[in-house]
């Protein structure tokens, strides 16, 4: 069972607590931008094996959105951090880096 730690009211909390949100860290593209812009916005998405950063809401919890750092092959967490975060934290990147060098970094 996957279990993250909500950043804002410090509770583990099970999956079946959260809400998942999706991939975390996309680029919104609003007015004047192209028509291909938005539709990758829209329906392009990153499912990778290994780490990825997604989008959770403590729904039986707090209720707020935060973030979180996984590995989608083994459910290992390396870390959440507050929503409002334009990249991850140092500390989560260089948790993923000691664990999985092959990692290309964040993107």
């Amino acid at each position: 069972m996957l279990i993250l730690s909500c950043p804002y009211c410090g509770i583990d909390a099970e999956e079946t607590e959260l809400a998942p949100g999706g991939e975390a860290h996309l680029k919104r593209f609003g007015p004047g931008s192209d028509d291909d812009a938005f539709e990758a916005y829209m329906f392009a998405r990153k499912n990778p094996k290994g780490v990825h950063f997604e989008r959770w809401r403590h729904a039986y919890g707090c209720g707020k959105w935060f973030l979180a750092a996984r590995c989608t092959a083994t459910l290992e967490v390396f870390g959440t951090y507050p929503a409002q975060s334009t990249e991850p934290p140092v500390e989560i990147v260089e948790k993923i880096k000691a664990k999985r060098p092959e990692w290309k970094g964040f993107s």
